[in-house]
């Protein structure tokens, strides 16, 4: 199935086997491990392939 990942979160807001509705908050943007400032990195996988989640926005930037 889909698999979303968002990582470097500072706090996490939900968790594993949640269902998620949109525009729920699910963490704060954070700055953890090796990252240089807080940012989000959001990791996508369909059956264990990684796909760019910029194709599933409307507007991608």
């Amino acid at each position: 199935g889909l698999v979303s990942a968002f990582l470097h979160l500072s706090r996490i807001d939900v968790k594993v086997g949640d269902v998620v509705k949109q525009g729920q908050r699910l963490g704060a943007v954070g700055g953890t491990g090796r990252a240089t400032g807080p940012h989000l990195h959001w990791g996508l996988t369909w059956t264990d392939v990684r796909v760019d989640p910029a194709r599933l926005l409307d507007n991608p930037k």
